[in-house]
């Protein structure tokens, strides 16, 4: 199972730390100075609705549609995640429309190149959004995380059936 990063939508604040922290993390220029505006590329977006603020972050599909359509297989799967190989990436824009998240980003200057979260795979420390968070509002999943909340809603289930059934 691929690893992928959560949202608790009741916790995020909308402060958008987590964009400035990927943006930072994929950056040659690190806290040294301002990220120019041009360069402040990070792989989630933070939106902003009536009631709910959260950011929108690739999922890591299992089945990858973005790889799917890749027609240079600048997308692939690495380390339980799903990355762009940059120097593969011709800018077609074809993972943006296969993307059923809204999660990838092209941009579009002198070499195109697709954008996602990536996991922060190349930091020791993983990914720079969760590390960030002032909320915790996010957090990574992986197949032992993922078992333990189906084992605590199994148990969860069985006990309110159970109580139904002696009322």
């Amino acid at each position: 199972m691929n690893k992928f990063i959560t949202v608790n939508a009741e916790r995020c604040i909308g402060c958008r730390t987590c964009e400035i922290a990927c943006a930072v993390a994929h950056s040659e220029i690190k806290l040294q100075t301002l990220l120019p505006k041009e360069t402040f590329s990070p792989r989630l977006k933070v939106i902003r609705g009536a009631k709910i603020t959260l950011p929108v972050l690739c999922r890591q599909c299992e089945n990858a549609p973005c790889a799917e359509v890749c027609p240079t297989l600048a997308i692939s799967r690495q380390d339980d995640a799903v990355i762009v190989d940059q120097s593969l990436c011709i800018g077609c824009k074809n993972c943006a429309i296969a993307c059923p998240f809204g999660a990838m980003t092209v941009l579009t200057q002198e070499d195109s190149q697709a954008l996602k979260c990536d996991l922060c795979h190349e930091v020791a420390t993983g990914p720079a959004c969760v590390r960030v968070c002032p909320t915790h509002a996010l957090s990574i999943m992986d197949a032992k995380s993922m078992d333990e909340i189906i084992q605590e809603k199994r148990e969860t289930s069985a006990a309110k059936s159970l109580v139904s059934l002696t009322q």
